[in-house]
């Protein structure tokens, strides 16, 4: 009885490629750091001015962004966990 095995297959970046990957990535991650940040200044400002300006709206829509980003940060945090366990190294 033969067992033929295949071999895995793994795709790799080009040679000099990983740098300037890495680095994007590095941008990019820290953009979204910067916008949930923003988020939440934004939020909180119209909480503020929908209390003083007596804005119900725009208290609710500051609450509800106050949520949503904190909903967004946690899924920032989970997803790429939960990609990795459902795709695991990327290997064929």
């Amino acid at each position: 009885m033969t067992v033929v095995l295949a071999a895995k297959v793994c795709p790799k970046a080009p040679p000099g490629a990983v740098g300037p990957t890495n680095e994007i990535t590095g941008y990019v991650l820290w953009g979204v750091i910067i916008l949930f940040g923003l988020g939440i200044i934004i939020a909180i400002g119209a909480i503020i001015a929908g209390r003083v300006f007596s804005l119900p709206h725009a208290s609710k829509v500051g609450v509800i962004s106050v949520v949503v980003v904190f909903a967004c940060a946690i899924a920032y945090l989970v997803l790429p966990g939960m990609l990795n366990g459902i795709l695991g190294r990327g290997c064929i």
